[in-house]
């Protein structure tokens, strides 16, 4: 089933991020995720970049369909113009992708500073022409193509505003429903009380609301995080779960699926971010009761 149609029905949808091999075949993607083959609504492919060389990410995405996933090309609108992006999303289409997920900031939308919100519309504004023009039927110079291209468009959003939603921030989730987004992707979640709270504070406008859930292998990983990408983003007992534990592997999938069945009630599905442990990702699905 489509990711769209089941995001429609009401499903509660299973997504994970993986990243387009810089150094290898892609088929080598396939054969890491046959183990999950059926228990996924979508895969998404990130672009990457390692010492200037570029993954190709659409033929990542095109070998993932031609597999029989569901793949969706994962992009952001910082670095691009109208006329990169329009050519990547033609390439992508062409590819027989139909999921997009595009930042229009490096991870989520926000408005903290006046730079960030400037920088907000400006790449909305974009993305938003050059979707408008492939769903018209014609380029952003006029030309015609030959059928009119559409896509679920997923977008970013910050989730860790607790009891203070900024105003900013709800009006920048309603700019990007009017643009056309099907559904909303958080950033990581690891406190599901919290989360209820961003919830019951925020108008999602109707639009579905995906959690991102990252597994945590070790204790390490998880003050990394803390560390490097937003403090206090993983709780403590969480850390001191996994210092603490006798076996490890299974106190990071008991975690994983704590999240998870907390999310349940919710929201409308988890997008799993796996950090190279696609191998071992059966494990956490079905300790989370997960198709």
């Amino acid at each position: 089933m489509k990711l769209k149609e089941a995001l429609k029905r009401k499903d509660f949808v299973v997504t994970s991020e993986i990243q387009a091999p810089v150094d290898q075949d892609p088929e080598q993607i396939v054969k890491s995720l046959q183990a999950i083959r059926g228990r996924m609504d979508g895969v998404s492919l990130s672009d990457t970049e390692f010492q200037g060389v570029v993954g190709d990410t659409i033929k990542a995405c095109e070998v993932l369909q031609q597999n029989r996933f569901e793949s969706i090309y994962q992009t952001t609108t910082r670095d691009k113009n109208r006329i990169q992006l329009q050519n990547d999303l033609l390439s992508a289409h062409d590819a027989g992708i139909d999921n997009l997920l595009v930042f229009t900031e490096d991870y989520r939308i926000t408005g903290d500073s006046l730079q960030e919100m400037m920088f907000f519309h400006v790449d909305a504004g974009k993305l938003q022409s050059v979707l408008q023009h492939l769903r018209d039927g014609h380029t952003i110079d006029g030309q015609e193509l030959p059928l009119r291209k559409e896509f679920l468009l997923g977008s970013g959003v910050e989730s860790a505003w607790g009891k203070n939603v900024p105003d900013l921030e709800m009006k920048e989730m309603e700019e990007m429903t009017k643009i056309g987004t099907g559904y909303f992707l958080t950033t990581p979640v690891f406190d599901v009380d919290r989360f209820e709270k961003f919830l019951s504070r925020t108008q999602t406008f109707g639009v579905p609301v995906i959690a991102e859930v990252m597994i945590l292998r070790t204790a390490g990983m998880a003050k990394f995080l803390n560390r490097h990408l937003k403090p206090g983003l993983v709780p403590d007992w969480i850390i001191k779960k996994l210092a603490t534990a006798t076996d490890i592997e299974k106190a990071s999938i008991e975690i994983f699926a704590d999240i998870v069945k907390g999310l349940k009630h919710l929201c409308q599905g988890v997008h799993i971010i796996t950090i190279g442990g696609e191998e071992k990702l059966r494990q956490y699905l079905d300790a989370a009761g997960l198709k």
